[in-house]
């Protein structure tokens, strides 16, 4: 039995979603329940509600897996075997007090690294971005998965006037930049997400045409694939990049930033630039607007890219997992 704890939908869907993905691929062999937090957030007394949610119930006999960024509640799975997914670190980076800070190594790094039975990253990025903190030799690395809804959907390349998708308004995903570099091209933004007032300001002062959409559905969302020309996703941060190999599987041609983990997920399947060059990104747009060769190339590669981010393949991985953490606890063979 595979006992799996998710953060609460409230705190994040795209992680709630991956979540869900991976269990309805596990549950199609093995036994498994699942429990949604009922805490969305993190100040003290939330995170006691969910450690005591995640005690109640807790799999004795089982695996339980925690899926990511409820690190805390490893505190009630001791003497439990446990599965940590580590998607990111980037609660370290928040500008908070020192003492916040502290709390969060504490909580998210240092007592669930040392306390969980396997440590699962979703990037080898992540995974070097873990091993600063802990000498653990066991760290697996697991990619996310894309979703099997997701279908190849070809679309004739507008060379008068392409749509340019940006998904995500956070300051990491560099949205002011690829502003900044897209001014003179004949193209259109669309851009995925709440803007603030200082990105709407940016497009009208440099006179850009762009739509603005938000709160979508999924399948809103995939359709906002399939009707843009290309997927742009130059992001300063992340700790795997979705966007690329959803651009990929739709058969579009994805510009992202020449830095892990992005990189390391897009292959030879994206165009890569620098994330903190404008001009960088205005080349690398360029390229692909005015190059039909290079635009088939890219999709070809991505089609072959996302072969390995199966849903089907990545539950496949975990399920090994469990199999290997069963076998070993039964023999008596210790993972701290």
């Amino acid at each position: 039995m595979i006992t799996y704890f998710i953060r609460n939908q409230k705190a994040g869907y795209s992680l709630h979603k991956q979540s869900i993905q991976l269990i309805n691929e596990v549950s199609q062999g093995s036994d498994v329940e699942i429990f949604e937090l009922p805490e969305y957030r993190a100040y003290p007394w939330h995170m006691l509600k969910n450690i005591f949610f995640v005690y109640k119930h807790r799999n004795r006999k089982g695996i339980n897996h925690l899926t990511g960024d409820v690190h805390y509640c490893i505190l009630a799975l001791i003497g439990c075997i446990s599965v940590l997914t580590v998607h990111d670190l980037s609660i370290l980076d928040l500008p908070t007090k020192k003492i916040k800070r502290l709390i969060n190594y504490f909580f998210w790094v240092f007592l669930p690294f040392r306390i969980c039975t396997r440590i699962v990253c979703i990037s080898n990025y992540t995974k070097r971005q873990v091993q600063k903190f802990t000498s653990r030799k066991d760290i697996e690395v697991i990619y996310d998965s894309l979703s099997p809804t997701w279908y190849y959907s070809p679309r004739r390349f507008c060379e008068k006037s392409p749509v340019i998708l940006c998904v995500g308004t956070a300051k990491h995903k560099n949205l002011e930049r690829v502003i900044e570099a897209v001014v003179g091209l004949n193209c259109r933004l669309r851009i995925v997400g709440n803007m603030d007032s200082n990105l709407t300001k940016l497009l009208k002062i440099n006179h850009l045409s762009y739509s603005n959409v938000k709160n979508l559905s999924d399948d809103e969302i995939y359709d906002e694939y399939r009707e843009c020309d290309i997927v742009c996703f130059p992001s300063c941060y992340e700790g795997f990049g979705m966007p690329i190999i959803e651009g990929n599987a739709i058969g579009r041609c994805v510009l992202t930033s020449d830095m892990d983990p992005m990189k390391e997920v897009a292959g030879n399947a994206a165009c890569l630039v620098n994330p903190y060059s404008k001009e960088s990104i205005r080349i690398g747009i360029s390229k692909i607007m005015h190059d039909a060769d290079y635009r088939q190339f890219l999709v070809k590669q991505g089609l072959l890219n996302i072969t390995k981010y199966s849903s089907f393949n990545i539950a496949n991985q975990y399920v090994e997992l469990y199999k290997k953490l069963n076998n070993d606890c039964n023999r008596g063979i210790s993972h701290k």
